[in-house]
């Protein structure tokens, strides 16, 4: 069996719990939606302050909440196998010569799948809102991949993480410690010329905000292609180390049984 059907049957195996559970969608879509329309009413006054750009904070903050939306869903991708390891079914599948590879690749293309899904509903919600996209239908395209290339990444330390520690507790506080931060240290929210030096020094090496500055800059901005050029490539470097730990972390496991 090839490497790449053993990824899409690990693929399938996830997308068969979606088609059987589409209510997950919708709990999951829960909290952006809530950031959308509380953010979008809080802090729409902050197009007042001198220096602020980009017309309505409704365009501004749509990106932002279509990135959040997809670490915070990648963060709890390790849950499955989380699972799996307290069923027994990953020491039967280790037990097996499928690449390891694909354990994770193929966990990482549903959970891709679902933020593009998820992604393109707040879209939509936004455009009702009033969202303008400047860059069109090519520019949304821009943001969503971005936004799962950002997801692709986080899945990946999602798993990895799960594999070695074997421990939801320990993987839930994992992801509440670095999604807020790192949503908070980035232009999600806030303009960086309105926020102090020390997060916008920070936020150069953010990965949100390098997702957030491209995504903006295609979705709802004339697209800026050496930004978007060089965020994409940082993004693709990261999901690239990231699935390379995820990997090695189901050798890790194997070995320690």
């Amino acid at each position: 069996m090839t490497r790449m059907r053993q990824t899409l049957l690990v693929s399938m195996r996830g997308i068969r719990v979606l088609i059987r559970q589409p209510a997950y969608l919708g709990i999951t879509l829960t909290q952006p939606i809530i950031w959308l329309l509380l953010f979008g009413a809080l802090f729409k006054a902050v197009t007042q302050i001198p220096g602020f750009h980009g017309g309505s904070y409704i365009d501004f903050l749509t990106p932002g909440i279509v990135v959040m939306l997809a670490i915070t869903s990648a963060g709890w991708t390790g849950m499955g196998f989380i699972e799996d390891i307290n069923g027994g079914v990953m020491d039967r599948m280790l037990a097996t010569p499928v690449w390891r590879g694909a354990l994770n690749t193929g966990s990482v293309i549903y959970a891709v799948l679902t933020i593009v899904i998820q992604s393109a509903l707040i879209v939509l919600l936004a455009l009702a809102l009033g969202a303008d996209y400047k860059g069109g239908v090519g520019g949304v395209l821009i943001l969503v991949v971005l936004a799962g290339l950002l997801g692709a990444a986080f899945a990946s330390l999602s798993n990895g993480l799960a594999v070695l520690t074997r421990q939801r507790e320990t993987l839930i506080g994992a992801v509440s410690a670095v999604v807020l931060p790192l949503t908070f240290l980035s232009s999600a929210l806030m303009q960086q010329s309105l926020v102090p030096a020390w997060i916008r020094t920070v936020a150069k090496f953010n990965p949100v905000n390098w997702a957030v500055e491209a995504g903006r800059s295609a979705a709802m901005e004339k697209i800026d292609w050496g930004l978007l050029a060089s965020r994409f490539g940082l993004l693709a470097a990261l999901a690239l180390l990231c699935g390379v730990f995820a990997t090695h972390a189901f050798s890790v496991y194997q070995r320690s049984l």
